[in-house]
């Protein structure tokens, strides 16, 4: 199976609500950028693809290091958001930052907007 197939929206918030705190803001700021710019409607489905697939890594259970080990569980999935936000960059805009950082207040407080 393709990992982009076994992405579900319900999976991803599950993942993020459950763990957003031991993940860290950086992992989720990445993970809600990408999955807000998969919901506008100009990005092109390779952007999407590949964003699915990152997504699909982070809300896995099986990882390169697993996501219980303190302090490093999240590294991996780190790079692999990251990667996958350089490939997409250009579908990042000041409307997916906003609502991203909307989310990432009402879990970790302090400012709303990424810009």
């Amino acid at each position: 199976m393709k990992a982009a197939e076994s992405y579900s929206d319900a999976g991803f918030w599950a993942k993020l609500r459950a763990f957003a705190s031991q993940a860290g803001r950086e992992v989720v700021e990445k993970a809600l950028c990408l999955y807000y710019a998969a919901q506008r409607p100009d990005t092109p489905l390779w952007a999407k693809t590949a964003i699915f697939g990152a997504l699909a890594y982070f809300i896995s259970p099986l990882d390169a290091i697993p996501d219980v080990l303190p302090g490093v569980g999240y590294t991996d999935d780190l790079g692999v958001l990251a990667a996958a936000l350089v490939t997409v960059g250009h579908y990042i805009d000041n409307d997916v930052k906003q609502r991203a950082g909307e989310q990432l207040r009402k879990w970790f407080g302090g400012p709303d907007s990424l810009t």
